[in-house]
């Protein structure tokens, strides 16, 4: 009887306690449900025919290309108009690195740095779209370069192996990402530490280059929405004749 009493006057003790303990966690959890756990997609009104309608940052999302467009991205005036050689020479590839292609394509980028990091590193082309996919596995074994694997990635996860990758590149890619929060919070873990993200994007600064607006984006936009990620900015390349190519680090 002793033991139950006394007890019971612990329990009663404790109580009030638990109970401003249990109020406590309750407010956490009502915060943290009305807090935004990133920067929310806004539906917009009226908006860009090349867009989805939906602003993110104070953008708006461009439309995917299709694989119906493949042959668009292996267009022999690419090498003019975009100049990839000098691109994939900036980045300075070496023998051994891992390269994820992010939105590979037709895989006109990924045949390119293959080449440098072969014979023991190795290129992931990355896509959505099982077709692309298709056409980088015809060509590999067209090519007979083996380093080059063709990886199938969701629109919220690119599914690479947790700190695998020495760089990642996305080539007039990021701008149609429909959720790029989510895309980019799963990219940032497969970089090595200190591994670089590199986007390449049409500028939007400069009216001169003939790509529709929704599919450019500026330094300023690019610098600004990787801020919220634990990536430092490294440096902003200007060397091809219509893209920014924008480089960060995980930190």
């Amino acid at each position: 009887m002793v033991f139950v009493a006394r007890t019971g006057v612990i329990c009663h003790m404790i109580k009030p306690y638990v109970t401003v303990f249990g109020a406590v966690l309750t407010s956490i959890a009502l915060f943290a449900a009305q807090s935004p756990s990133h920067p929310p997609y806004v539906k917009m009104g009226d908006h860009d025919y090349n867009g989805i309608g939906i602003s993110y940052m104070g953008r708006e999302i461009a439309m995917v290309m299709g694989h119906e467009a493949a042959d668009w991205l292996d267009r022999p005036e690419r090498e003019v108009e975009e100049a990839p050689s000098i691109l994939v020479k900036s980045l300075e590839l070496k023998p051994g690195m891992n390269v994820a292609d992010i939105g590979a394509g037709s895989g006109y980028l990924s045949f390119l740095m293959a080449k440098r990091v072969a014979p023991s590193g190795k290129v992931y082309a990355e896509d959505i779209q099982p077709e692309m996919l298709e056409i980088v596995r015809t060509k590999a074994k067209e090519n007979g370069q083996k380093n080059v694997l063709p990886w199938l990635g969701t629109t919220t996860d690119p599914k690479l192996p947790a700190g695998s990758i020495d760089l990642m590149i996305m080539v007039d890619v990021y701008h149609e990402f429909d959720k790029p929060y989510e895309m980019v919070s799963k990219m940032v873990p497969a970089l090595k530490k200190g591994g670089r993200l590199v986007f390449v994007e049409y500028r939007k600064e400069d009216p001169e280059v003939p790509i529709k607006l929704v599919h450019k984006m500026s330094v300023a936009q690019v610098r600004k929405e990787m801020a919220i990620f634990p990536l430092d900015y490294k440096q902003t390349i200007e060397i091809l004749p219509r893209q920014h190519i924008i480089e960060f680090t995980r930190k």
